[in-house]
């Protein structure tokens, strides 16, 4: 029996690559961890660009909701029982941002051996259709991999500006409308993106990437993550310490090593993608 899900959700999930909305966090608990967050921007400037990848090393808050019991049951329904947490980021949309995301698969370069991977998006904020909610193409996750091509758009959020090269029928996309507490699932293959923010509220979403403890870095380059869930048997991950505060120096250093490695680790994989995607070019025109 799911945790917290419905049958019905879990097979959703399965056929359609998303299940939204979840009730995980109250409004209440919502608010305190946004409230954590604006305090430790109050305090350290330029926190976002010091921590684009991992925060969760760094930032109290973050750890904390990486590993909330309502998250961690719907990750384990659709997931399994032994959960790492391998990444976290930040989608903020101030009002009437023109940044928007542009069609992608999330794993297209993170390199891991599987797709037993599944982002939790979770709403700080109110997160609709008018401000710049995230929009997914139900069952484009059969598709497989697809290719991407790189773009240098400064509004798309995108690390890459990453933007997939088949064309997307935006007809057949579906708005995944959050009230704050409330999060989506959405698998690793999935096709999708987000339009600006036309209102004059913010949109802010926090994403968690889990894996199965299984799953396991196939660059070459290390790899970290933290069991939040079950038990890791496996061992393919460099287990991440947990911060006692805020920018602990100790986590501090680990992180530091950990952005090293994956710059090195992107750099590769781009580049391995990009040569497979000129082969594949060349071999059609023969």
């Amino acid at each position: 029996m799911p945790k917290i899900l419905s049958e019905a959700q879990v097979e959703q999930y399965r056929s359609e690559g998303f299940v939204c909305p979840i009730d995980a966090l109250s409004a209440e608990e919502a608010n305190e961890f946004l409230s954590r967050m604006e305090d430790l921007e109050s305090r350290e400037p330029n926190l976002w660009a010091r921590s684009k990848i991992k925060p969760h090393l760094l930032m109290m808050w973050l750890n904390d909701l990486m590993r909330n019991s309502n998250v961690l049951d719907a990750v384990e329904d659709v997931l399994g029982p032994d959960i790492m947490a391998w990444a976290t980021g930040h989608f903020d949309k101030k009002p009437h941002d023109p940044s928007f995301v542009s069609w992608h698969q999330d794993g297209t370069y993170w390199g891991l051996s599987e797709p037993s991977v599944v982002t939790a998006w979770i709403a700080l904020t109110p997160s609709n259709r008018n401000n710049g909610c995230m929009r997914v193409i139900p069952g484009s996750h059969h598709q497989g991999q697809l290719p991407h091509r790189d773009t240098d758009d400064k509004n798309n959020l995108l690390s890459r500006g990453q933007d997939v090269e088949v064309k997307v029928d935006e007809t057949d996309a579906v708005d995944l409308e959050l009230r704050p507490g409330q999060i989506s699932l959405h698998h690793t293959m999935l096709v999708h993106g987000s339009k600006p923010n036309f209102s004059d509220t913010r949109r802010l979403g926090i994403t968690i990437r889990y894996v199965a403890a299984h799953v396991s870095q196939t660059s070459g380059y290390k790899d970290s993550a933290t069991l939040v869930r079950g038990t890791d048997k496996y061992r393919n991950f460099v287990a991440e310490p947990r911060p006692s505060r805020d920018f602990d120096p100790d986590a501090v250093e680990f992180y530091e090593a950990m952005v090293a490695e994956s710059r090195r680790r992107k750099e590769a994989i781009a580049a391995h993608h990009q040569s497979r995607q000129e082969r594949l070019k060349s071999a059609s025109t023969v």
